[in-house]
């Protein structure tokens, strides 16, 4: 896919783009055991972190399938986590836990440090660019992080997949998008850091698709084929995209 000129419009996803959500996940999950203790204390940090993000993707994803309402996702991962710990729950108490957990995550709550100086290089290269986020989760929750880390002076519009009814790699979600800008998909740009979901799903709706990867995680073969195919750009940073933009 090759765009036809200097962008109109620029989108991002949210999570881990550039809002420091894994981030704010290990440092909420880690305070939140801490607090607890035992028996929640007697397992090594790197596993704790690494099981309640396993647990997340498990049940967020059954969340965007439907398969959980967002309360739901949320109490299963309070359950399984507390159970790997011989630690039983009730749904209320699940929920309870949750809660609890949730203000250690807030707290930690920042964007990455590359994030507003990317926001300045492009306005600063592309004159009368504009800006929005797509996100795949619930539109008030996603909404209340944007807002308290200052994105939304920023951001034209917040499309979260609650709202519209279909997530991304849904070609649907990002021609929704570009409609409310009115923009065509040619003339737009999405930026994320999931490779599938994110840039291999924005440049089959006719996006210039960027794959954030900012772990350095190694693509499928199948899915390295891809993304070669419909000319996904792969950057390790956001100081870099103003200059893979042709900026």
């Amino acid at each position: 896919m090759t765009r036809e000129s200097a962008p109109r419009v620029v989108l991002f996803d949210l999570d881990d783009t550039l809002f420091a959500h894994r981030a704010a996940v290990s440092a909420g999950i880690q305070r939140y055991a801490d607090q607890l203790g035992e028996p929640y204390g007697t397992m090594a940090a790197v596993d704790l972190t690494a099981l309640w993000h396993d647990l997340e993707e498990e049940h967020y994803h059954s969340y965007l399938a439907g398969r959980l309402d967002f309360e739901g996702q949320r109490q299963a991962r309070a359950r399984d986590f507390a159970s790997r710990h011989g630690v039983e729950l009730s749904d209320t108490e699940a929920s309870a836990w949750f809660a609890d957990y949730f203000e250690h995550y807030v707290a930690a709550w920042s964007l990455h440090d590359d994030a507003l100086p990317c926001l300045d290089a492009l306005d600063a290269a592309f004159p009368g660019v504009r800006f929005g986020l797509i996100t795949n989760g619930d539109l008030a929750f996603q909404r209340r992080k944007v807002e308290a880390v200052g994105l939304d002076s920023r951001m034209e519009h917040l499309i979260a997949s609650g709202e519209v009814g279909v997530a991304k790699p849904d070609s649907r979600i990002f021609e929704y998008a570009c409609s409310v800008f009115g923009a065509r998909p040619a003339e737009a740009v999405y930026v994320g850091d999931r490779l599938r979901t994110d840039a291999i799903g924005a440049a089959r709706a006719g996006l210039t698709g960027v794959w954030l990867n900012r772990r350095g995680d190694v693509p499928t073969a199948d899915d390295a084929a891809e993304a070669a195919e419909v000319g996904v750009i792969e950057l390790s940073g956001l100081a870099g995209l103003v200059g893979a933009l042709g900026g």
